[in-house]
C-alpha cells in the first residue's frame, strides 16, 4: 500500500519518495517483522494449544510436550498488517498470500485438533491449497521457465504448469514440516532459504544487468516477491528468538506449512524450479526422504510384503522380509531423529551441523546451476 501512495506523499515532503525504494521496502519489511514478533509473541503465546508431543520422535516428544504450539498462526496474523503495508502486490499476488494464509489455517486446525488429522485428509487440503496458488502464479507472473543446460527460457502451457508448479508447493509444505522436531532446526533451515531467495529476487531476478549478465530472464517483479519474502523472513528471525533450544513456543504444522509453501513460491517467482535443491537442500534431503519412505513402504504393503520394523520381528520372520524394506528400516527418517538416536548427536549438534550444511551448499549449488546455463 505504501509503495503506491509513496508518489503523493513525497510531493508533501521529498524523503517520502524513499517509500516508493524496493530496497528501502525490503529492508524495512524485514525490521519491523522481526521486532513485531520478537516483541508480541511472548504476550499471546498463552493463548494457543500446547503440544501434545509426536510417538515417532527420537525423544517420543517428550521436550516439546506441553509447550505452547501453533505460534505461526500468531506470527502470521502479526506480519499480515506489515505486508499489507509494505509489499506492492497486484491482485493475482493477493490470491498466492491467500493460499499462504489458507495453508497455514490448517496446519493451525490440525494443531488445535484433539485428535490429529489423518494424512489424507492433510495431503488433499495441502494439494487443493497449492492448485490454487500455482493457478494464482500462472495468472500474476505467466508460465516462462528458465532450466539448467538451455540458455533460452520455456513457456509453459498452464496444464503443464500448474500441476507442476502445485506438486512443488505440495513437496515443499510437507518436507518442510517433516524438518520441525529439534528446536530452530526448520526455521533455521527455512530462514537461510528465505533470504537466499529474497537476495536472488531482489538482486538478480529483479535487476536486470545481472540477469543479462548470468543469462537469466529479467522480471521486474521479482523485486516485489523479494520484500514479501524478507518480510516473513524477519518475522520468522523474531520467532527463532524464542524458539532457541530450549525454546518456550513451537511453530506447529501452522509455521512449518506456511513456510515450507512460502520457500516454494519464491522458487517458482524466480523462474526455476530446480532452485528448490539450491536453496533447500538439507530441508528436502531431511524431510523429503521420510516423505519418500512413507510412500514405499506404503506400496510394498499393497503389494503384500511384511513392512513391520525388523526390530519387532522374530529372526525367522526377519530372514523373510524383502531387503528393501530392511533398508528403509535401517535408517530413521527425518534424518534429524537418525542423527539423534542412532548417531548420538545433540539437538545443537544436529541444528549446527545441519545450518553449516545447507550454507555451504547454497552458494555451491548456485553457482553450479548458474554456470551450466
Amino acid at each position: 500500500m505504501i509503495y503506491w501512495i509513496a508518489p503523493y506523499l513525497a510531493e508533501l515532503w521529498g524523503p517520502f519518495r524513499l517509500l516508493s525504494s524496493h530496497m528501502m521496502l525490503l529492508a524495512a519489511g524485514t525490521l519491523l517483522g522481526g521486532l513485531t514478533i520478537w516483541s508480541l509473541l511472548p504476550r499471546l503465546w498463552k493463548f494457543l494449544p500446547t503440544d501434545r508431543g509426536r510417538k515417532l520422535t527420537a525423544d517420543n516428544g517428550l521436550k516439546s510436550k506441553g509447550k505452547p504450539t501453533g505460534a505461526g498462526f500468531i506470527v502470521s496474523l502479526l506480519v499480515l498488517p506489515l505486508i499489507i503495508l509494505i509489499v506492492p502486490m497486484g491482485v493475482w499476488d493477493l490470491g498466492v498470500v491467500a493460499c499462504l494464509y489458507f495453508s497455514m489455517f490448517f496446519g493451525y486446525l490440525d494443531d488445535r485438533s484433539s485428535l490429529p488429522w489423518g494424512e489424507l485428509k492433510k495431503g488433499l487440503l495441502d494439494l487443493a491449497v497449492a492448485l490454487a496458488a500455482a493457478s494464482f502464479l500462472y495468472k500474476g507472473l505467466g508460465s516462462q521457465v528458465w532450466l539448467p543446460f538451455f540458455k533460452q527460457a520455456f513457456v509453459l502451457p498452464p496444464w503443464v504448469y500448474i500441476p507442476g508448479a502445485a506438486a512443488l508447493l505440495w513437496f515443499t509444505m510437507n518436507a518442510t514440516n517433516c524438518s520441525d522436531g529439534v528446536d530452530g532446526l526448520a526455521g533455521s533451515l527455512t530462514l537461510l532459504s528465505l533470504f537466499a531467495l529474497a537476495g536472488l529476487l531482489y538482486g538478480v531476478i529483479g535487476y536486470r544487468p545481472i540477469a543479462e549478465y548470468l543469462l537469466i530472464p529479467h522480471n521486474p517483479a521479482g523485486a516485489r516477491w523479494a520484500i514479501l519474502v524478507a518480510t516473513m523472513a524477519g518475522a520468522l528471525a523474531g520467532y527463532l528468538w524464542h524458539n532457541a533450544e530450549p525454546s518456550r513456543v513451537l511453530m506447529g504444522d501452522a509455521g512449518s506449512r506456511l513456510l515450507g509453501m512460502l520457500v516454494g513460491v519464491a522458487v517458482l517467482a524466480a523462474g526455476n524450479p530446480f532452485l528448490i535443491f539450491v536453496v533447500s537442500p538439507v530441508v528436502l534431503v531431511n524431510g523429503g526422504t521420510g516423505l519418500f519412505k512413507l510412500v514405499m513402504l506404503r506400496i510394498f504393503k499393497r503389494i503384500g510384503f511384511d513392512v513391520r520394523n525388523p526390530r519387532e520381528l522374530s529372526q525367522e520372520d526377519v530372514k523373510r522380509q524383502h531387503v528393501m524394506i530392511k533398508i528403509l528400516h535401517s535408517v530413521r527418517f527425518p534424518l534429524h531423529d537418525h542423527c539423534r538416536s542412532n548417531m548420538h548427536w545433540s539437538n545443537a549438534q544436529v541444528l549446527m551441523r545441519f545450518v553449516l550444511l545447507q550454507s555451504f551448499l547454497t552458494p555451491l549449488l548456485f553457482v553450479i546451476l548458474v554456470k551450466i546455463r
